[in-house]
């Protein structure tokens, strides 16, 4: 049986990545989730069921559109398979728990925010403001609800504020002090990371998402695909860091508590 729900909720995952695809795609210039239909951007031809057969369909298709031969991004296949494996992940660490719930609503939204913020460079406050919201319920009921185990690890609500807080401050004056390095997207990012992580594991959050960003810049620059003056979108390698955080987090801990 956990063999069969870890392949349903792989393959749940890979249909809510393309429906995370369409996030990412209308989000940023505002358009509707629901209306129009999925449809090529090329051609604008409404896009059959076999043409959006979740991985598969790209994998068949070479990465074309069907009626036109356009090239589909990439990054629609990425996203369908990265979101299907965090699903299998999340899974196959909490089983059939809240825990896993939490976690894989945390993946997607955290997800959302990488490839917005790559392709973009914007960390949208539609996005991070109701994520907070929902954040700050999440603590308040696995704080207060007796007999509720909705994180994976026993982070309080105080705990997550504190955490959140901390980092949001930390970021706003780095952003004022140097403004153009960070915005206030980054700042309102990393306070939605310590909510959600809470302390220790947004220690572990942060280290993973600073150490990536740190070598993906230098790679950039030191190929001159980026120069100085470019904007590098490090929400895009913050966010990477709670996932990894949140799926691993019985390990992390185990590790920061040996050292007491």
């Amino acid at each position: 049986m956990s063999i069969q729900l870890a392949i349903y909720f792989t393959i749940v995952g890979f249909a809510i990545g393309s429906f995370l695809n369409v996030c990412i795609d209308r989000l940023p210039s505002d358009k509707s989730l629901i209306s129009p239909p999925s449809h090529c951007d090329a051609c604008q031809r409404r896009l059959g069921i076999l043409d959006m057969i979740p991985v598969f369909s790209y994998l068949v298709l070479r990465g074309r559109c069907r009626y036109c031969g356009a090239r589909i991004p990439v990054r629609v296949f990425i996203v369908e398979l990265a979101c299907g494996i965090l699903f299998f992940l999340a899974f196959w660490r909490y089983g059939l728990t809240a825990q896993f719930g939490v976690t894989a609503f945390w993946c997607c939204i955290f997800l959302v925010i990488i490839f917005i913020d790559w392709e973009n460079q914007l960390i949208l406050n539609k996005i991070t403001y109701p994520a907070v919201v929902i954040a700050l319920i999440i603590l308040a009921i696995h704080t207060y609800v007796p007999g509720t185990n909705l994180l994976p690890l026993q982070s309080t609500l105080l705990n997550g504020v504190i955490s959140g807080a901390a980092l949001f401050v930390f970021f706003l004056l780095f952003v004022l002090i140097r403004p153009g390095a960070m915005g206030m997207g980054d700042a309102k990012l990393v306070a939605l990371i310590g909510l959600v992580s809470g302390f220790p594991l947004v220690v572990f959050s942060m280290l993973i998402g600073v150490v990536l960003g740190g070598i993906v810049a230098i790679i950039l620059l030191a190929t001159k695909m980026k120069g100085r003056k470019d904007v590098i979108p490090y929400g895009t390698f913050l966010a990477i860091g709670p996932i990894m955080a949140l799926i691993f987090a019985p390990e992390i801990l185990r590790w920061y508590l040996g050292f007491f």
